[in-house]
C-alpha cells in the first residue's frame, strides 16, 4: 500500500496527475502557439495510460467511467493521429488541438468527480454528486475548458 491506496490504484493516479499537470503545460504552449514537443509526448502518454490503466479495475458492468475512457482513447488516438503522422498539416492542426484539450477536460473531470468522493470536505458538500456544488464545480470546468480550447484553436499556429 502506498498512500492508503494499492501498487495498481497508485500507479493510476500518478499517471493521471502527470498527465493532468502536463496536459497544461501543453495547453499553455498551445496557447503561446509554442507545440512542445516533448511535453506533448508525456501528456498523450500518460493519458492514453490513465484510460487504459483504468479498465484494471474489476468490474462487473460497464460504468460511466468506462464509456469516458473509451471516447478518451478515441479522442486521444485523432490527437496522436493529427500530431504525428499527419504534422497538423490543414485542418489538422485545430482537430488536434481540439482533441487534446478534450482529453484534458476528460482527465480533469474525472479528477473532480475523484475528488468529490475522495476528499472529505467536498464530499460533504455533494455526496451523491448531484447536488449544486458538484455540479457548479463540473460546470466552471467545462467552461474554461471552452474557452481555453477556442483560444488554443485560434492562437496555435505552429512555424512547419
Amino acid at each position: 500500500m502506498i498512500l492508503g491506496m494499492t501498487t495498481y490504484t497508485f500507479i493510476h493516479v500518478l499517471l493521471s496527475l502527470v498527465g493532468i499537470a502536463s496536459g497544461f503545460i501543453v495547453l499553455g504552449g498551445l496557447l503561446q502557439s509554442k507545440p512542445l514537443n516533448g511535453w506533448t509526448a508525456v501528456f498523450l502518454l500518460t493519458t492514453i495510460a490513465t484510460s487504459v490503466t483504468g479498465f484494471g479495475f474489476p468490474f462487473t458492468q460497464l460504468l460511466p467511467s468506462h464509456i469516458v475512457g473509451l471516447i478518451s482513447l478515441v479522442i486521444l488516438a485523432i490527437a496522436c493521429i493529427a500530431r504525428y503522422p499527419l504534422h497538423l498539416a490543414g485542418a489538422w492542426r485545430w482537430i488536434y488541438v481540439v482533441a487534446a484539450a478534450i482529453a484534458l477536460y476528460f482527465n480533469v473531470f474525472v479528477g473532480v468527480v475523484q475528488a468529490f468522493q475522495k476528499i472529505p470536505a467536498l464530499r460533504a458538500l455533494a455526496p451523491t454528486q448531484s447536488e449544486p456544488p458538484f455540479a457548479i464545480a463540473q460546470g466552471a470546468v467545462l467552461l474554461m475548458f471552452v474557452v481555453l480550447g477556442f483560444l488554443a484553436t485560434r492562437k496555435f499556429h505552429p512555424a512547419v
